[in-house]
């Protein structure tokens, strides 16, 4: 199965990268990450992802736009629900990319953090997979969190300490 995988960051790739290849599944990435602050978070980010993906012979498909107004209306409209707004917007691009590319299907690395509200993440990735009629590709990665950040971590690849957006980098201190 050809799967488009919508990645936040290269450690949350390792883990579910293997994983799929293991099932025999071809892997493309999907870089769309508008929430990332500040510029040079996002910047240090992307960097690495296309530093491993190129060492690993990953193919990348890349959408740069930087659309933090966007992002950061898109929050504020849902203070309490931000984090919906957020994966909404980078699960429907992702659902949308592989829609258009004939993808059999897709899924996201948010899948694999701890941190994130994976029943949340699960329910978007359901809808947009129904609105673009491309099949959602499920799985509870969490199972390889900590080896994912340990082979990260051996590699020497940056490891990024809050989600992205600028209120989890506030919340990271209070």
């Amino acid at each position: 199965m050809n799967i488009l995988v919508h990645i936040c960051c290269a450690p949350c790739l390792l883990y579910l990268e293997e994983e799929l290849r293991k099932g025999g599944h071809r892997v493309v990435g999907f870089w769309y990450n508008p929430n990332i602050h500040p510029l040079l978070e996002y910047r240090c980010r992307l960097e690495t992802l296309k530093k491993y993906c190129l060492e690993n012979r990953i193919e990348l498909l890349i959408n740069d736009s930087y659309e933090l107004e966007d992002f950061l209306r898109g929050a504020l409209n849902e203070p309490d629900l931000r984090c919906r707004f957020c994966y909404r917007l980078r699960i429907e691009a992702a659902a949308r990319e592989a829609a258009a590319g004939k993808f059999d299907a897709f899924t996201t690395t948010l899948l694999i953090s701890k941190y994130q509200r994976h029943e949340l993440i699960k329910t978007i990735a359901q809808k947009a997979s129904r609105k673009y009629k491309v099949d959602f590709y499920y799985d509870d990665f969490r199972r390889g969190y900590y080896q994912g950040q340990n082979k990260a971590r051996e590699l020497g690849i940056y490891r990024q300490k809050y989600c992205g957006c600028i209120f989890s980098e506030r919340d990271r201190y209070i």
